[in-house]
């Protein structure tokens, strides 16, 4: 698929890894709808990128209303959708057991419930538009790129939830490449290491330094638009589905 004929819903647009793949999208020809919960950062993204290649619509994956809100935005402000990528996300650390008691069960339930079934809701929702698309010289209709971690397959301590979450999302990007394989509609995931995103910016600089030091090479975080670069290379190469790509620099996270 070209970059210049991409018209992407992304969650979590506003910041980190999606507002690098909004910039990476617009800045190759591209346009995107943002979805997420900051508005005052989706509307600043607006007016920095123009509202003829962006808009922004509020949106909660969990939501099937908030959804169908948001697509339905896109397409009649666009004319249809052809690329999903999946940054929206949250995380939490706690033990299954510790001097506090046992794993708080709503949190677990939180994080997996935006993580898993808010990427898969969104998958499923944006997917019934994308199989109608008229299909390019390649029979594409459409691709999904979705959001992992390497916490899906080197979760560390404290991290149960938020591996769980993200394991989820590996395992179902194959059966689900294999369900849309028919309607020509691709589906990737990547699973990023350690990234310079919002998360990590709070931390003093030496703090951050030390934890890119724990990185093979390059041995720093990851920066955002490394992360839009992969989703431009996923969205043009025809041959990438159904699989999980680390970007990570062959990092392999120890137990804490």
């Amino acid at each position: 698929m070209k970059l210049t004929e991409t018209i992407a819903l992304v969650t979590g647009g506003a910041s980190g890894l999606g507002e690098a793949t909004t910039r990476n999208i617009v800045a190759n020809g591209g346009k995107v709808a943002i979805l997420d919960l900051s508005e005052e950062r989706g509307a600043s993204l607006v007016e920095e990128l123009g509202n003829d290649k962006v808009i922004f619509v509020k949106t909660d994956v969990t939501n099937e209303e908030s959804i169908q809100v948001a697509i339905a935005s896109a397409i009649n402000a666009f004319g249809s959708i052809n690329a999903l990528v999946n940054c929206a996300g949250i995380a939490d650390a706690q033990r299954t057991v510790s001097k506090k008691g046992a794993h708080n069960l709503a949190t677990f339930t939180k994080v997996v419930t935006v993580n898993l079934i808010g990427t898969f809701n969104m998958i499923r929702l944006a997917a019934e538009q994308m199989i109608h698309n008229e299909p390019n010289e390649n029979e594409e209709r459409g691709v999904i790129i979705n959001t992992a971690s390497v916490a899906a397959f080197d979760g560390q301590i404290g991290q149960a939830a938020y591996s769980a979450s993200k394991g989820g999302v590996v395992g179902m990007t194959l059966p689900i490449a294999r369900d849309l394989a028919p309607f020509g509609v691709r589906v990737m995931t990547i699973a990023p290491g350690m990234f310079n995103t919002p998360m990590f910016a709070t931390l003093p600089e030496e703090a951050r330094t030390a934890l890119g030091s724990a990185v093979p090479f390059p041995s720093r975080l990851g920066e955002p638009s490394e992360y839009g670069m992969l989703v431009n290379s996923i969205i043009q190469n025809p041959m990438l589905n159904g699989e999980t790509i680390r970007l990570d620099g062959a990092i392999r996270m120890q137990p804490k």
